[in-house]
């Protein structure tokens, strides 16, 4: 059976936000993660927070320098959501009063931004704003990809996925190495990471060859949920039409292109599974009277093609402003998305949005159970967010005890 979540047009009005701010928001932790320390120092007090209003209006350069002040102005305020900038040589509160040349962005975590928008062109189980358990399966493989990506080729160990709240979701890495990229470094990185950056369903993706061992581990990593994912549950191709304009284009060779066609005419309506099929039946018909050479070049292309066809319909498709400059803005954890009421809570590979509690279930289960938090169904997430909090904090304090030693050691 497959969960199907459908944005309402009813979100959380203003005086639910008020409740979930009252009650509900982890602010220590959220400041904690922030600070990398329990106690107040310059990574909060420095750190850009800007607020987003119903009324449309939208406040930035705001900064906190308690956990208190941080939890009563986002309580005073009672924002939409609210979303997270870098951390400044001075604080953003202060913008107002310097010039634009004084006050520079210092770090922030890297983040990325992926988002079911960027499958559409694959995905047939569900449109628009509706997600479900099938389709979500792009999410979880792009987080796959993306976090061996950051263990094994950039070292990153402190990172977490967020729930975006509706149809994506956003990784935060909060490595000090990672915090401390500049905004060329950033591009570097998104560079690496953006193989497909226009998922045109026209236009063949021709990578190039050999494929980076980046690119030979994601296509190990994917190739086998290509045939359940994309060939049997989602079946972009099963409509000729779709298939002549999707599929083909990504072949190398024209005239079993024009075989393809004529053939998926005279047998319309075959489903991509057969198609995919039918690709290396009517090659091998096509050239069997080729030469052994000929041959085994042309079905070496053809299995770059097939290749590429995977990657361009599975690879994960970053949000390339989201990643390149320190200066951005996210949304915070925790935040109730505005259209769905569903809390933005941390989430694993494993996660579906069906998973994600929504505000108006916390307030039935709080009034339920006395206002005790740790028996609604926010508190595992709350208990995992803190984990992580906890494990960047640890870091956070070894590797400055560290720096302190090579101080003294070269003094």
């Amino acid at each position: 059976m497959t969960t199907q979540t459908v944005v309402s047009g009813n979100g959380p009005s203003a005086t639910d936000m008020q409740y979930y701010y009252q009650h509900l928001y982890p602010f220590k932790s959220i400041f904690q993660w922030l600070n990398h320390s329990p106690k107040p120092g310059r990574d909060m007090m420095h750190r850009e927070l800007a607020m987003a209003f119903r009324s449309g209006a939208y406040k930035r350069y705001n900064s906190f320098d308690s956990v208190q002040e941080f939890k009563a102005q986002i309580q005073r305020s009672n924002p939409d959501r609210f979303e997270i900038g870098a951390v400044y040589n001075k604080p953003p509160r202060q913008m107002d009063s310097l010039l634009k040349a004084d006050i520079k962005a210092l770090e922030k975590e890297v983040v990325f931004d992926i988002d079911m928008d960027d499958y559409d062109a694959y995905r047939t189980c569900c449109s628009g704003a509706s997600v479900c358990s099938k389709c979500w399966k792009f999410i979880s493989l792009a987080m796959k990809i993306i976090n061996v990506a950051l263990e094994e080729d950039f070292g990153y160990t402190d990172y977490i996925w967020i729930f975006s709240g509706r149809r994506g979701a956003h990784c935060w890495v909060a490595d000090r190495r990672a915090r401390q990229l500049s905004d060329l470094q950033r591009r570097s990185v998104l560079d690496y990471m953006n193989v497909v950056r226009d998922r045109n369903v026209d236009k063949r993706l021709n990578l190039k060859r050999p494929y980076h061992p980046h690119l030979i581990r994601s296509l190990e990593c994917l190739k086998p949920f290509f045939v359940e994912v994309i060939l049997r549950e989602q079946n972009p191709w099963e409509n000729d039409d779709m298939a002549i304009q999707g599929l083909l284009p990504g072949l190398h060779d024209k005239v079993l292109i024009e075989i393809l066609k004529k053939h998926w005419k005279a047998h319309p309506n075959r489903t991509s599974e057969q198609k995919w099929t039918d690709i290396d039946s009517l090659a091998t018909s096509q050239i069997k009277h080729s030469s052994p050479l000929k041959r085994s070049d042309y079905f070496n292309r053809l299995r770059e093609c097939k290749e590429d066809l995977v990657l361009a319909t599975l690879y994960p498709k970053l949000d390339v402003e989201v990643t390149k400059q320190t200066i951005h803005l996210l949304k915070a954890p925790f935040c109730i998305h505005p259209a769905t009421g569903n809390v933005c809570v941390p989430i694993t590979e494993s996660f579906t949005p069906s998973h994600a509690p929504k505000l108006i279930q916390l307030q039935r289960e709080m009034e339920s159970n006395e206002n005790q938090i740790e028996k609604t169904s926010l508190q595992p997430f709350l208990d995992q967010f803190q984990q992580f909090v906890n494990q960047v904090m640890k870091k956070e304090l070894v590797g400055a005890k560290r720096e302190r030693e090579e101080v003294i050691t070269n003094f």
